[in-house]
């Protein structure tokens, strides 16, 4: 069975057979806003230019291929979502999408909270000063050393995933002399439309504990009775890249519907929900996401209705947007290498990175926009195909796309909404290097992730 996929929610049925091809765009020079962080434009010159400085000028700085940041896009998404959703929720930010001691400071400063899935992200997060208490761990294996340290930091919540991690994170808050605030994520049966890998809430794969067969129910039940846990709700995750809510409304009536019998069973009324995260963005200008409000506008009201047709008080909701935040403040800068031609098919564009910095392509056939932003041009739109330089028939950047019939060796092309995911799964592929992340804001910019070097690579290698 093909694992080709739409990754952007209800439109994932909609995947064109290979051969057929969307019709260029009108403007091969445009940079639509939906799909670029919000200070990108062109200059007078043509050149792409993000928090105010050329492309060009940043490429000779900082080298390419490079991830660029716009601070102030961050900053501003942050308080949309803490604002959409107000003082009597909470908005975590989810780290795996990408996660460094800047952007920490950044959460921290914006009001936000934070959710990490690992010691390394645990670390990055104290250390750069972010308040345990607003720190949340996931994860559904979590080992015992990260249990205990999360433990003796103090943080405000672990998710715990399974009977056995019940009673390790109870047993280690024991011997702290703690009761750990925890809630229980569960799986609820609702499959959202996306990709099969980032699909998380259908039974059938590793994280969380069922609603069907009673597991869930049963996790509660012990979770009550252990003296080292605060059971204070219940979390629910049902996918990634998704654009509506409909998944969300079936998901909430099920976990409302736990909530009933908890209430029912032990007369306890779980005082919060989470209903995760996975809210999609634009990748291509053909995707249209919702914004922070009427997100919050429509999770509160499923949530409100769910719990007055069960006849229970309003929990305190939590989302948990990543992705939503930081994937389309930054984009990735390329330089062209090689132009290959091949009659009749397309032409392969080769840049100078690849799926060391990019591997969604692969992984998930994911669609990408790109653009050439070292120069304009009235070049004929060229069915293209930009590619990596590893050694991999797989190292695919952006699967079809129209670029100029001029395009050369040493021109600049920029992929964006790369902040998600694309610097925290980079990887070392053929001994790459992986590429520098740099933060652009008000005509400055400052690398807050700096490129490997080789000496980076050798110091491991202890052979």
């Amino acid at each position: 069975m093909s694992r080709s996929a739409h990754p952007a929610g209800p439109r994932y049925a909609d995947v064109l057979p290979e051969g057929h091809y969307p019709a260029p765009p009108a403007d091969l020079n445009a940079l639509h806003p939906r799909v670029w962080s919000r200070t990108v434009s062109r200059n007078e010159d043509g050149v792409a230019t993000v928090g105010g400085l050329d492309v060009k000028r940043l490429a000779e700085e900082f080298g390419t291929p490079a991830y660029f940041l716009d601070e102030d896009d961050f900053r501003a998404r942050c308080r949309a979502w803490r604002e959409a959703f107000g003082p009597d929720a909470d908005v975590f930010y989810a780290g795996k999408a990408f996660l460094s001691r800047a952007v920490v400071r950044w959460l921290t400063e914006e009001g936000l909270n934070l959710d990490v899935c690992s010691a390394g992200e645990l670390a990055t997060a104290l250390d750069a000063g972010m308040p345990a208490e607003r720190i949340a761990l996931h994860g559904n294996n979590k080992s015992a050393e990260e249990i205990s340290r999360a433990v003796e930091a103090g943080v405000g919540r672990i998710v715990v995933d399974s009977f056995q991690e019940i009673v390790r994170v109870a047993h280690t808050a024991q011997r702290a002399g703690k009761r750990q605030r925890v809630q229980i994520r569960v799986t609820v049966g609702v499959e959202a439309h996306t990709h099969e890998f980032i699909a998380t809430a259908h039974e059938d794969q590793k994280f969380g504990l069922p609603l069907a067969g009673g597991q869930a129910a049963e996790a509660v039940r012990r979770a009550l009775k252990l003296d080292g846990l605060e059971l204070i709700g219940i979390h629910s995750h049902i996918g990634s890249q998704i654009f509506d809510t409909s998944g969300f409304e079936v998901a909430a009536h099920r976990v409302v519907g736990l909530l009933r019998e908890i209430r029912d069973e032990h007369g306890v009324e779980l005082p919060e929900i989470d209903l995760g995260g996975g809210l999609g963005i634009a990748y291509t200008p053909d995707d249209d996401p919702r914004e922070p409000q009427e997100i919050a506008t429509a999770l509160r009201a499923i949530v409100e209705r769910e719990c007055a047709a069960a006849g229970l008080a309003v929990p305190r909701l939590s989302v948990e947007p990543g992705r939503a935040i930081v994937g389309p403040t930054a984009f990735t800068l390329y330089e062209v290498g090689t132009v290959k031609e091949l009659p009749g098919l397309r032409t392969y564009v080769s840049v100078d990175g690849g799926m060391s910095d990019n591997i969604r392509t692969a992984l998930y056939d994911a669609d990408y926009s790109v653009a050439l932003v070292s120069r304009t041009s009235t070049a004929d739109p060229m069915l293209s195909r930009v590619v990596g330089k590893h050694c991999e028939s797989g190292d695919i950047v952006v699967r079809d796309a129209f670029l100029p019939a001029d395009v050369a060796p040493g021109d600049l092309l920029a992929v964006p909404a790369t902040g998600a995911y694309c610097r925290s799964m980079a990887s070392n592929y053929n001994h790459a290097l992986r590429p520098p992340v740099v933060v652009v804001k008000d005509g400055t910019a400052r690398v807050i992730v700096r490129r490997e070097t080789e000496e980076d690579l050798l110091r491991l290698d202890v052979g």
